[in-house]
């Protein structure tokens, strides 16, 4: 009961905008370590827009993100940044038909931990057959990354992100179009991971499985409506005032007749 919760990532004021349109707007956030962290938010909140600001590869127009207590700001800390956060993008993000292998793909994931001009090696090789082994996928190792399923390349990319040996994994929508095999199994290995004492983050759609995969929520539509534990966090009041919709409806969504 006396654990003292650190916190992983936090927002100050954080506020990004695409041109005219104001993606996020003056959030302050702090995410706790150590846990399994969702943002869930109507279309166009600004989720996927927050883990990019994290990672620093969208322009901040005011406020900013600190990872752990360093403050993480501009170029400089780019290199730093990329090798503690292993970060899974879109599918829909992700050029498919690249003439890449499965292996070569997770390898990516070694570069940060590389001198410049140095190509992975025997080490880096293992590391990244041992991370295929994980997500179950090392007997694809040379199939090119389009010729696989959904659910088959959201693990690869998981992968590449485990290879990295980060503490903090940002994860964005990895359940859309995956089978639902596949989505308990991720589910498995980020509770291990979390268990072993790193922090996850994830953009999710799906509200009626928030409370039993997720220790945190965000709820975030552009502004932040609130943040906590899920149990005292996910509440009809607070989805209501996210998305829109009413108590009733909610109602129906936490029961499972209902999807995001």
């Amino acid at each position: 009961m006396g654990e003292t919760i650190q916190t992983a990532i936090e927002t100050r004021q954080l506020t990004v905008a695409y041109a005219a349109t104001t993606a996020l707007w003056n959030v302050s956030l702090q995410i706790p370590m150590r846990r399994i962290s969702a943002i869930v938010g109507p279309n166009g909140a600004g989720k996927s827009t927050l883990l990019k600001a994290i990672l620093g590869v969208v322009p901040v127009l005011s406020g900013e993100v600190i990872v752990n207590d360093a403050a993480l700001v501009g170029e400089q800390s780019a290199g730093g940044k990329a090798s503690r956060i292993g970060y899974v993008p879109q599918r829909s993000a992700v050029d498919w038909d690249f003439p890449i292998t499965v292996l070569d793909l997770v390898l990516m994931g070694t570069y940060g931990r590389l001198k410049w001009f140095q190509r992975p090696g025997k080490k880096e090789r293992e590391d990244a057959f041992e991370a295929l082994e994980q997500v179950q996928m090392r007997e694809y190792a040379d199939r090119q990354i389009g010729q696989l399923s959904g659910g088959q390349q959201q693990r690869v990319f998981l992968a590449r992100a485990f290879v990295q040996k980060a503490k903090i994994y940002l994860l964005d929508e990895p359940f859309a179009g995956v089978d639902a095999k596949t989505e308990k199994m991720i589910v498995e290995i980020l509770h291990r991971l979390r268990d072993q004492g790193d922090t996850i983050v994830m953009v999710h759609h799906d509200l009626t499985t928030v409370a039993n995969y997720f220790d945190h929520v965000t709820l975030l539509n552009r502004q932040l409506v609130a943040a906590g534990t899920t149990q005292t966090t996910f509440t009809a009041e607070n989805i209501q005032a996210t998305y829109g919709i009413d108590g009733m409806m909610w109602g129906q969504m936490s029961n499972g007749h209902c999807h995001d």
